[in-house]
């Protein structure tokens, strides 16, 4: 009588496995592809457009795996579930959740898994969002059988990324990982790095979008009293507005605040037209020992505060000497301009937009400009040649093209 087992279940070969791997290859392929490009379709919306990376597991990873799900069940079927796999790779921290989300509305979840959550500060490893979601019943009926019913997405930074990179590298792929302990220090504290950078990235992300919005509306109500200014003159349109009171500044807080902390204190006040706060915060740091790009800068905004609280001297000012530390801030000459187009001081103002335009002929604004100068002085053909250049660069302009109509009806009198 034999000692030898009884196999409950026939043994396959490798050449089994993979004529069975083969035989759905080419489905495996389309369905890659097409669910790639589905999820580009979704996540493209996002402002940071992050990228999409999709793969097959190739066999031979294929075929470890298997193995090693094998030991735990000789006899039954293992399922893996990273056949088909793909990674989401985000700029950005806050991007993972935007991601996620759109994942959760466009497609079926299975499993939600978030890798590296449960790790403390001393053990090392990558953090990454784990979704299995189902395959499409079209594609699989496009394509057939591809060996898998679902597929794998990974939402991961580029830092989480290039992490996962490596570690596969010296962690998963080896035969054998002889970590001691300080090797092990050694890769938490590469981890922590990379954490701490994905942290600040997110923190000067979220920065930079608070400050844009300050420059946006202090920008519009910038730009909004100029039209009341000029445009009000130009079109006979009543420009008797109340004037904003002068009032005097708050005391400045945080003696330690950087250069970017008082710019952001200074848009808000900005903003909200505490006009004396914001010109004492700008004032603050041109005290400061700043680059010449700054200077500039700041220059600009408090020669804006000064315009909207018409100290027109004082902008004009703040102006010329942003102009001094950036002789092609085109947009400091164009602002003087606009002071100058406001106290009647056209030839000036014509000056100051030519320069402007010297640095940068394409700005339609201050073609307009220039033009309503021209216009002042009676000079309707050079006043119409502006226009006209206006209106080429931007057609859909009202301004300008109600400028035009004013102009052609003046130079019809006049002929």
């Amino acid at each position: 009588m034999s000692d030898k087992p009884v196999m409950a279940f026939e043994l396959l070969s490798r050449t089994q496995f993979f004529e069975q791997y083969e035989r759905s290859r080419i489905s495996r392929d389309g369905i890659t592809k097409e669910l790639i490009e589905a999820v580009e379709s979704v996540v493209h919306a996002l402002p940071s457009r992050p990228t999409v990376k999709g793969r097959v597991k190739e066999f031979d990873s294929y075929f470890k795996k298997l193995l090693n799900l094998l030991k735990e069940d000789p006899g039954k079927q293992p399922l893996i579930t990273d056949l088909i796999a793909f990674r989401v790779v985000c700029p950005f921290l806050e991007d993972q959740s935007a991601v996620e989300k759109l994942i959760r509305d466009n497609f079926v979840i299975i499993e939600l898994d978030r890798k590296g959550a449960h790790f403390s500060f001393k053990e090392f490893g990558y953090e990454s969002v784990h979704l299995l979601i189902e395959i499409p019943q079209s594609l699989l009926t496009k394509w057939g059988d591809c060996g898998a019913t679902a597929a794998e997405i990974q939402i991961r930074t580029i830092l989480q990324d290039a992490w996962a990179e490596v570690e596969h590298e010296l962690v998963y792929k080896a035969e054998f990982t002889p970590f001691d302990d300080p090797m092990k220090r050694r890769l938490a504290a590469v981890n922590a790095s990379l954490s701490l950078a994905d942290n600040i990235f997110q923190e000067i992300r979220s920065y930079q979008r608070q400050l844009n919005s300050e420059l946006d509306k202090r920008r519009y109500s910038f730009f909004r009293k100029i039209e009341e200014a000029t445009d009000g003159i130009l079109f006979c349109e009543n420009r008797d507005g109340d004037r904003p009171s002068a009032t005097e500044p708050e005391p400045i807080a945080d003696k330690h605040a950087t250069v970017d902390d008082l710019l952001l204190y200074a848009l808000s006040a900005h903003n909200k037209n505490r006009f004396s706060d914001a010109i004492a915060y700008y004032t603050r740091i041109l005290e400061m020992k700043t680059d010449p790009i700054t200077r500039t800068m700041i220059y600009k905004h408090r020669g804006m505060a000064n315009f909207a609280q018409s100290r027109y001297a004082d902008a004009i000012t703040d102006f010329s000497k942003s102009l001094e530390a950036d002789e092609r801030s085109y947009k400091a000459a164009y602002y003087r301009g606009v002071v100058k187009s406001v106290l009647r001081q056209y030839q000036e103002a014509i000056d100051d937009f030519t320069l402007s335009l010297e640095i940068n002929p394409y700005q339609p604004f201050t073609l307009y400009r220039r033009g309503q100068a021209y216009y002042h002085l009676e000079d309707y053909p050079a006043a119409l040649a502006d226009c006209e250049t206006s209106l080429a660069l931007e057609p859909d302009s009202p301004s300008a093209g109600r400028f035009r109509s004013l102009l052609l009806e003046k130079l019809k009198m006049l002929g």
